[in-house]
């Protein structure tokens, strides 16, 4: 056996591996990915004690319409951003998308992050904005 075939035979040995890894790195990411990009279901199961409390501001109506069972229900965890004319902005199903000032509540996710409350057709009820970053 020549060096070359020890030095590709090592590399061919090391392909199903590598390829194990990127596989479960490539998997890791995607899960990441659609957690923040807060597509309808994501997260709300992990939330509803508290998503069931939480009303729309200027109607009083529930901001989430799921049961603790369910992982369908309209509020889950997203991404936000507060913008220099004093604009929210959050990811709703994978988009930045504006938020309507009447949907922001004026109270903190008890996790510190940015929830978000939304029909499957995009209609935002209810934003919770993050805790300011220091």
């Amino acid at each position: 056996m020549s060096p070359t075939d020890i030095r590709y035979g090592s590399a061919r040995a090391l392909l199903p591996a590598a390829a194990i890894c990127f596989g479960l790195t490539a998997s890791s990411i995607s899960d990441l990915a659609r957690a923040q990009g807060a597509n309808h279901g994501d997260g709300h199961a992990e939330n509803h004690d508290w998503y069931q409390n939480l009303t729309q501001a200027d109607t009083g109506f529930p901001c989430c319409n799921g049961s603790t069972s369910s992982v369908e229900g309209d509020c889950r965890p997203t991404r936000a951003f507060l913008d220099e004319d004093g604009l929210w902005y959050a990811l709703l199903d994978g988009q930045w998308v504006p938020i309507p000032p009447r949907v922001v509540l004026k109270q903190l996710a008890p996790d510190g992050h940015s929830h978000i409350c939304a029909s499957q057709s995009g209609l935002i009820y209810c934003f919770l904005p993050g805790s300011p970053k220091i």
